[in-house]
């Protein structure tokens, strides 16, 4: 039986990296306590074993130390105005996956002879916050008055999601890593990220955050896209950060989502305040956190008075029940994207893509439930 020597540290780094200690993955690995003191050493089967437990890249175990990983996109999560550390195996490797989806859009899209997307990089920090949220409204034809013929504004998010995505903007929204739906993702780690590319610029929204949470999220990374900055965010509608670049990302999905002009026309001061923020959320077709921020921002609202209740609000939309269930397919394509599904199903049936690859970047092996997906998006056999 062939063991393999294995640093202690590094089963320590990898159980702390995933959220478990030893004593809590000790029914799975009886020895693991043994093999942490250096006492006995595992075989290449229970390494293995050990690797995939851990989410841990196997090659990293036989380290002589443990790595220090790093997102590879620029990281501007803060809590409490401090930088987070240490990301979790959760959220890089939703962040690779991403990028090897993006990668591969990239070569598409070059192939099909797809000219750059201008409007990615067309916007600075130092521009006019009103008129480049317009300009990205515009460009999305994401209008108020389009907005107040949706009935609500969850169907609205997943209106904003379709006209970004047939922009060209690869809109993933997932709330596990790929398809694991043991491995949820934690809003509290992350709420999205942007990869800036100006051909296959990508946005990713935690899924797993609220719906009211997931509007202001993709609203945030579009501004990021309109910079062509990549980054991954922690945005919230009643965060004022400290780095210049989240906070005007933050301020233009605000005047995206919610112009202050017409907020200005439309606020009634003499209403009831719960009353005034459904009354306004229907009308924008937006979440009562944004409206909460919007009134804010008008000067209506002072700041003790603000994050009372933004707080009250949020723990109101967090004790609404999820639903559960609905279309796998369309559920699917949402998680990838509409536009680099129906790429990689058409690449794949033309014979450009192995099956395999396509496999590998959906998330499934069955070929069934591929064909399945592109009949369902219109691009199948």
């Amino acid at each position: 039986m062939n063991r393999v020597e294995i640093n202690p540290k590094l089963l320590r780094w990898a159980c702390e990296r995933a959220g478990f200690d030893i004593a809590g993955l000790s029914n799975r690995f009886p020895l693991l306590g043994a093999w942490e003191r250096g006492e006995e050493q595992p075989t290449l089967k229970q390494i293995e074993r050990f690797a995939k437990a851990t989410f841990t890249p196997i090659g990293y175990l036989f380290l002589q130390e443990p790595p220090v990983e790093k997102i590879p996109i620029p990281d501007f999560r803060t809590v409490a105005n401090e930088h987070v550390g240490h990301p979790t195996p959760d959220l890089l490797d939703t962040v690779y996956i991403c990028q090897q989806r993006q990668e591969w859009y990239r070569d598409f899209a070059r192939s099909m002879g797809e000219e750059p997307l201008a409007f990615v990089g067309s916007a600075n920090v130092k521009g006019d916050i009103v008129t480049t949220a317009a300009t990205i409204r515009s460009s999305l034809g994401f209008d108020v008055d389009a907005r107040r013929q949706i009935p609500t504004w969850t169907e609205a998010l997943r209106h904003f999601i379709d006209q970004a995505d047939m922009l060209g903007i690869l809109i993933m929204c997932n709330g596990v890593v790929h398809n694991n739906n043991h491995r949820h993702l934690d809003p509290e780690e992350f709420r999205g990220f942007a990869m800036a590319d100006d051909l296959a610029p990508l946005v990713f929204i935690n899924g797993a955050d609220t719906k009211a949470a997931q509007m202001f999220t993709l609203a945030h990374e579009l501004a990021h896209i309109w910079l062509g900055e990549s980054a991954v965010s922690d945005s919230q509608a009643a965060s004022a950060p400290e780095h210049s670049v989240e906070r005007w990302c933050n301020q233009v999905a605000a005047e995206l989502l919610a112009p202050l002009a017409i907020l200005r026309e439309e606020f009634d001061e003499t209403a009831e305040l719960k009353d005034e923020v459904r009354r306004l959320a229907r009308y924008f077709k937006v979440s009562t956190l944004v409206i909460l921020r919007r009134i804010h921002d008008l000067g209506r609202l002072p700041n003790e008075d603000f994050r009372q209740a933004y707080a009250e609000e949020l723990k109101h939309l967090r004790a609404i029940p999820k639903r559960s269930g609905g279309n796998f397919y369309l559920t699917q394509a949402a998680r990838v994207s509409k536009r680099f599904a129906a790429a990689l199903v058409t690449s794949t049936l033309e014979g450009q893509t192995l099956h395999r690859d396509a496999f590998r970047m959906l998330g499934f092996s069955k070929l069934a439930t591929f064909q399945e997906l592109g009949r369902s998006l219109g691009v199948g056999v």
